[in-house]
């Protein structure tokens, strides 16, 4: 099963080493353009652009590429907050095509300080698209059962089975204490990948994240045996992916 690491500028990587429809998933973490250096512990990354509109053609230039090296029955995943979903959707809608839009996923979170001048802002959205609406993996039968809100409306069999998730997802962030934690900044919790990688593609199948951070979506991709190819320019992420994907024979290739 292909377990690779890239280390580099991503947009460059996949120009070179990522054949047309290859990949039949792929789900990305990029910056958020916060403004800020993320930090943690001794781990860090630039989270700073000169402005929205050079954050914008960034992005979209790596839209171009992954759309090109997903495979016709392929999904994409972009992870990103309130601070420029907005503009990034109307540049996938050119790409892939509006009737490619499948979901925006809501993660919400319940976790660290309130706000006192606006509602706090405790969720990340998550787009989904699909190369062809016509057919693409979806496997209704691989997600996890979540509790009813309301157990006693629905009867006691169908209260202990539970119900699927729909397009907003709670799910708790990575705490500095959880056994997941490997101390890298904006780390995304395994319970959301596994969700991901489980529904939106099969066994052996081929997975990429090619802003690969804290190695998350690999490991749940190898977790769940999926091969898997991870790019990231950050030796502080390329030290801790080596670390932490060990165990399933990460190949650093250049």
């Amino acid at each position: 099963m292909r377990c690779d690491l890239y280390e580099g500028n991503n947009l460059e990587l996949l120009q070179r080493y990522i054949g047309d429809e290859e990949i039949d998933l792929i789900y990305i973490d990029p910056p958020f353009n916060t403004g800020k250096v993320q930090k943690r512990k001794n781990l860090q990354y630039n989270d700073i652009f000169e402005d929205l509109s050079h954050y914008i053609d960034f992005l979209k230039k790596r839209f171009k590429e992954l759309y090109r090296v997903l495979k016709p029955t392929g999904s994409f995943f972009l992870h990103v907050d309130y601070r420029a979903v907005h503009y990034l959707k109307i540049e996938l809608d050119k790409i892939f095509g509006i009737d490619s839009f499948l979901n925006e996923i809501i993660w919400a979170y319940d976790y660290g300080a309130r706000q006192k001048s606006k509602w706090p802002t405790k969720h990340d959205t998550i787009l989904c698209y699909v190369k062809d609406p016509k057919q693409y993996t979806f496997n209704y039968d691989e997600m996890d059962r979540i509790p009813y809100m309301a157990p006693g409306l629905v009867g006691k069999e169908k209260a202990a089975k539970g119900k699927t998730p729909t397009d907003v997802w709670w799910h708790t962030i990575v705490g500095t204490r959880s056994k997941e934690n490997c101390g890298y900044p904006t780390q995304k919790p395994l319970g959301v990948l596994e969700r991901i990688i489980k529904i939106h593609s099969n066994p052996k199948d081929l997975t990429l994240d090619c802003f690969a951070g804290s190695g998350s979506f690999g490991e749940a991709a190898a977790l769940n045996n999926r091969g898997l190819i991870l790019m990231d320019k950050n030796p502080d992420a390329i030290d801790t992916i080596l670390r932490r994907l060990a165990i399933y024979g990460i190949h650093k290739r250049n």
